[in-house]
């Protein structure tokens, strides 16, 4: 890691409003991994139109098909990845209780294993940044940085999550969170 910080692992990214006109524009990020190799995050407010038994061609537990297809990132948008939570989860890779996975015989597995305690969430691309490039855009202040938690992950509205945790971060914050996306507009 830098001299900068540690890992971010486990921590949100906001755009902290540099980033108009770009994929994070107003994003929320969940960083997944941080090290010395790079960065790899998913955008947790970008939800699409489709479910998921749309857009995928594998044979998914029903429990699967109708959940929603994010889109976690502008890197490869034919990688898929997915978050999964449950209550106790001695293994979790990314915070306490939430793991990431890749791999569709797992996420087959997670399906035909489904509880009211488990949640999943399922994403198509992702954000990658090679190593120092991160920590030289929090340098630059185009991400505001904010711990994560199971409640924010999977968030009932995706689509305000980050208007919704700025407006938690205090006066300066929530002008940013209300301002429109076009201030011409206002």
């Amino acid at each position: 890691m830098s001299e900068f910080l540690t890992s971010l692992q486990g921590n949100m990214l906001l755009d902290g409003g540099q980033l108009k006109g770009s994929f994070f524009n107003r994003a929320v990020v969940l960083i997944c991994q941080h090290n010395l190799e790079g960065a790899f995050g998913l955008v947790l407010n970008r939800k699409t139109e489709n479910t998921i038994d749309e857009v995928l061609t594998a044979e998914l537990p029903a429990a699967l098909r109708v959940y929603p297809l994010f889109l976690g990132g502008p890197v490869q948008p034919g990688a898929l990845s997915y978050l999964h939570s449950d209550a106790f989860m001695p293994e979790a890779n990314v915070i306490e209780n939430l793991s990431l996975g890749h791999s569709m015989e797992s996420l087959i597995d997670l399906g035909e294993s489904m509880s009211s305690s488990k949640q999943v969430r399922i994403f198509a691309g992702y954000a990658g940044w090679s190593p120092g490039q991160l920590e030289d855009e929090i340098k630059r202040k185009s991400w505001l940085i904010h711990p994560a938690s199971i409640d924010l992950v999977f968030s009932a509205e995706p689509e305000r999550l980050w208007q919704r945790i700025l407006q938690k971060k205090g006066a300066a914050f929530r002008l940013l969170a209300e301002a429109p996306d076009d201030p011409s507009l206002n």
